[in-house]
């Protein structure tokens, strides 16, 4: 009866199913490409809002309660709502350090690094632009870090992880390759940004963004800056505006007005503007951008 009662109990773990939270939705896709039937993903912040200040509602407690495994963006993004989360989830599997808590942003090199932070320049992040999922080719490294994470977890089922991602990866190769096809057309070569959620994507195409409506980071826009900023997109003849979806968007459609640029509302994370998949996520950013 023991030996049958622990065959059971055994073959339950190996069915049971890794429960994984992530802080935003494209990590989230991403992870469930790389866990595949192994796992079960839940999605912590929510993509219509700002991801600086997600709402820490005391039901997603609960989630991280139970949760195995926890993958955050990292680069401060999450400072402003997640930590005081964690410390009252008392999951001691998600502490830092532990090998259910996965910071995405420590395996990458992240861009727009500021050499002195202070509050005079706005809401800086001081390990640098932490929104690099902007950028299509960084989904691979992210997807090869969660597939690493997972079978350290689940050494059972490290081999499946690790197929998984090599299917997702030749899979993605082959979206790139169309990506890059469709962005060698686009005729957008400088831009202006609301806030510098694009960098990655705009780095990654050798478009140039030559200003942003907020005067710093995290500060709204004031006259005297959107006059300066009019001024400026006119002498270099800028007329594409990015606009995110949570920002406010009558200083954006005021600059058009005198510019005659577009705004043009392009998703941060997958499912803000439309989408249900990876591809679609990133095709939105290119069709907006250079439509």
């Amino acid at each position: 009866m023991k030996k049958l009662l622990l065959l059971l109990l055994t073959n339950l773990a190996l069915f049971a199913s890794m429960q994984i939270d992530t802080t935003y939705s494209t990590l989230g896709a991403i992870a469930k490409k790389v866990g595949g039937d192994f796992v079960k993903v839940t999605v912590l912040g929510s993509n219509k809002y700002d991801p600086h200040f997600i709402v820490p509602k005391p039901s997603l407690l609960a989630k991280l309660r139970r949760a195995d495994l926890l993958i955050i963006n990292g680069g401060g993004l999450e400072i402003g709502w997640l930590p005081p989360l964690l410390r009252n989830a008392h999951n001691p599997k998600l502490n830092e350090g532990a090998l259910g808590f996965l910071d995405i942003s420590q395996s990458l090199e992240l861009i727009d690094k500021p050499t002195t932070v202070s509050r005079a320049f706005g809401d800086v992040h001081a390990e640098g632009n932490p929104h690099y999922s902007t950028d299509p080719y960084v989904v691979i490294t992210i997807a090869k870090t969660i597939a690493t994470r997972l079978g350290a977890i689940d050494p059972i089922h490290k081999n499946d992880y690790l197929q998984n991602f090599e299917n997702f990866q030749t899979q993605w190769k082959t979206f790139l390759t169309k990506l890059d096809k469709k962005m060698q057309q686009c005729t957008i070569k400088e831009v202006v940004q609301y806030h510098e959620l694009f960098n990655y994507f705009l780095k990654r195409y050798n478009i140039t963004s030559i200003g942003t409506i907020e005067p710093l980071p995290g500060i709204a826009p004031s006259s005297k800056h959107t006059l300066e900023l009019i001024m400026l997109m006119k002498q270099n003849k800028i007329k594409k505006i990015l606009q995110d979806v949570y920002h406010e968007k009558k200083t954006a459609q005021f600059i058009a007005a005198k510019t005659g640029a577009k705004v043009a509302v392009i998703p941060h994370d997958l499912g803000a503007v439309g989408g249900k998949t990876l591809q679609d996520f990133y095709n939105n950013i290119a069709s907006r951008i250079c439509k």
